[in-house]
């Protein structure tokens, strides 16, 4: 275990719905391998997971947003008028894009953060098949 990490290992759902994601991405999109890369991809994609999936967001719509992010950039999906088809999580990505536009990251940070959006829709994909195999069971 190390020491240094920035959060405990285990954080509760509420715990990480607190978690301020617009700065994480400020300070791992353009990080080198590290500790504040790990938490964006840690901590980081598992909140925002948990934000969305709150909010009803699909996955789909997720990994469609980081298809966008991919091939047009930060700025261009910060644009969108609608980045996701909730009001409310469209609003919230807004934010987080924005966050990463306001960085001199290049196309280096947008796929960083395209491959960050993967991650968050792939967790909120596992949350929701997770539940489902509970309620089968």
């Amino acid at each position: 275990m190390n020491d240094d990490a920035p959060y405990p290992p285990d954080r509760t759902d509420d715990e990480l719905a607190r978690l301020d994601i617009t700065v994480l991405l400020r300070y791992g999109l353009t990080a080198a391998p590290g500790t504040r890369r790990t938490a964006l991809f840690g901590d980081g994609a598992a909140a925002a997971a948990v934000i969305l999936d709150r909010l009803g967001t699909e996955p789909r719509s997720v990994a469609f947003l980081a298809d966008t992010v991919r091939a047009g950039g930060l700025a261009r999906a910060a644009e969108l008028p609608e980045p996701l088809p909730r009001r409310e999580a469209a609003v919230l990505v807004r934010e987080w894009l924005r966050a990463g536009t306001e960085l001199v990251g290049g196309i280096a940070a947008d796929d960083t953060a395209a491959t960050w959006l993967r991650a968050v829709a792939t967790i909120i994909e596992l949350k929701q098949l997770t539940r489902a195999r509970g309620r089968s069971t």
